[in-house]
């Protein structure tokens, strides 16, 4: 495995993690970070090729994964130009956010699903209203579990969940 040595070493010939600090993140994920671009940089030159990049995560069968899928694109849309270790590390902690988001998105539809059936249903979305000191009538709840429900089985799944609350705009 190469080491963690290079144009990122300090005084002493060592990784110098403080110098790629984001807030959230960890010396250890910045460490982890380092170890996988080292893997991508193949020649050694401190960047990494997004071709070489999109052509070892196609290689490892990844595509298939809607991060890494995102991470492709905002690859694309960057263009031929190589990542050194600060636009890879930004690269991938705005995809390690996105995974937080879910993983927060996910701990709110718990909060709605108290009966743990996976689903939200119309005597859920009652129940937070209630608890909220709203007076809603059943059509207006009815209404906004349909405009979520991708299933048409009037509940609303995570995945369901997770689009509305992920959405720029909503449909009337």
């Amino acid at each position: 495995m190469p080491s963690i040595r290079g144009v990122a070493a300090g005084s002493e010939g060592r990784f110098n993690w403080r110098r790629y600090e984001r807030p959230g993140l960890t010396q250890d994920e910045i460490e982890e970070l380092k170890e996988a671009f080292d893997l991508f940089d193949v020649d050694g030159t401190q960047r990494v090729n997004p071709r070489d990049l999109r052509g070892s995560i196609q290689a490892l069968g990844l595509r298939r994964n809607q991060v890494v899928q995102h991470m492709l694109n905002d690859l694309e849309r960057q263009g031929a130009k190589p990542l050194d270790f600060a636009g890879f590390v930004d690269l991938m902690t705005a995809k390690m956010g996105e995974r937080d988001t879910k993983e927060d998105i996910s701990k709110v539809f718990r909060l709605f699903d108290d009966d743990r059936s996976g689903t939200i249903s119309l005597r859920n979305l009652q129940r937070v209203a209630r608890e909220l000191g709203e007076k809603m009538p059943i059509e207006d709840l009815e209404e906004m579990i349909a405009r979520a429900d991708s299933g048409a089985d009037g509940e609303v799944s995570l995945d369901d969940f997770y689009t509305l609350m992920t959405k720029r705009n909503f449909p009337y």
